[in-house]
């Protein structure tokens, strides 16, 4: 790793001040980027995370695809995870910390706005930045993608009925506007760059062609995430400032489930002895969140100014300093890790 992704946290610890900063004292600019959005994705974001996800994809070996079902080890994790833990843990965490923990620095009757928005959060596993984390991991391109689509899929006929168990309502109208445009945007328009990419490269005979191209378009992802950050910071500079305690006291529950759910899942791979490429982006697609559809969800059934859709917006906030930091610890075990699949059967190992 050279300098500059060496001290990557640094960098993106220098741009949220500079978001904050920026959105504070410059709201009319950020206002405007903020207006460029449809179905509640923000076009300017999602060029970005665009650009973020563009390498991977290019390194996706189709060819190797067809085996992926003969290692099933990160796909039942990811699944079991995402589906069957994360929803209910996240919705016993909202409960503990509104209704008690911090009862006498909130409204009462506010409390159930927020649990609301991190219920939403908890069932809209992550779509496109995990992209991101797996290649700063140096996760297997193809088994993500797989991991991804798998839990997209899930997605569609599990959210709504998730989401109306743990809030009971009955009628959870779901934006699907909003979630085929980020499928579009995050997965099937850069996965349809990357093969055309890859063709072209490839057309040589050059394998090698592959590693050098993409060595030479990460900087460029890098670059994408920290002006992400700037945004994503920018646009609710004037909220952190204005509310600060609200915004830390909504962001404690969501870190406990972060580092709760990485924990559950990184370690259930270790136990299963899975390799890293492919254990660590399998624990972090259920750590983030599929922000733009929990916005939009909140949004649709509180109101924009809501405590749901406040939660949803703090989440977002918090995502990229906490996988960062996953991210780091993921790295820092990779060797631990290998040799404890290593420790393995063959026929045991993904």
């Amino acid at each position: 790793m050279g300098f500059f992704e060496r001290f990557l946290s640094v960098w993106v610890g220098l741009c949220i001040v500079a978001g904050i900063l920026l959105g504070s004292l410059l709201p009319g600019v950020f206002s405007l980027l903020a207006s460029f959005e449809y179905a509640n994705v923000n076009l300017l974001v999602a060029l970005l995370i665009w650009a973020m996800v563009y390498p991977m994809m290019v390194s996706v070996d189709f060819a190797s695809l067809k085996g992926i079902h003969n290692r099933p080890k990160g796909l039942i994790i990811t699944v079991v995870v995402n589906w069957l833990i994360k929803p209910f843990t996240m919705a016993a965490l909202g409960v503990l910390f509104f209704r008690y923990v911090f009862s006498g620095f909130i409204p009462t009757e506010d409390a159930s706005q927020y649990i609301a928005g991190l219920i939403l959060l908890g069932a809209a596993p992550c779509t496109a930045m995990v992209f991101v984390w797996s290649q700063l991991t140096k996760g297997d391109p193809n088994y993500t993608l797989v991991q991804v689509s798998l839990n997209d899929v899930i997605m569609v006929f599990a959210f709504a009925p998730i989401v109306a168990l743990l809030l009971g309502v009955t009628d959870i109208a779901i934006p699907w506007s909003t979630l085929i445009l980020s499928v579009v945007l995050y997965v099937i328009v850069p996965l349809a760059a990357g093969i055309l990419t890859r063709v072209m490269l490839l057309k040589g005979g050059d394998a090698a062609a592959v590693d050098r191209f993409t060595g030479s378009v990460k900087p460029f992802s890098v670059l994408g995430l920290l002006a992400t950050v700037v945004l994503l910071f920018g646009f609710q500079g004037r909220v952190i400032l204005e509310n600060p305690m609200l915004i830390g006291l909504i962001a404690i529950p969501i870190l406990v489930q972060s580092y709760g759910i990485f924990a559950i899942a990184y370690g259930a791979a270790f136990a299963w002895k899975v390799p890293h490429r492919i254990a660590a982006p399998c624990a972090l697609i259920g750590t983030s969140n599929f922000f733009e559809l929990a916005v939009a969800v909140a949004i649709g059934l509180y109101g924009l100014n809501s405590g749901a859709a406040l939660v949803t917006v703090v989440g977002v906030l918090v995502e990229v300093p906490v996988m960062l930091s996953l991210v780091a610890f993921a790295n820092r075990t990779r060797e631990r890790f290998e040799s404890q699949a290593a420790a393995g059967s063959p026929a045991a190992a993904e």
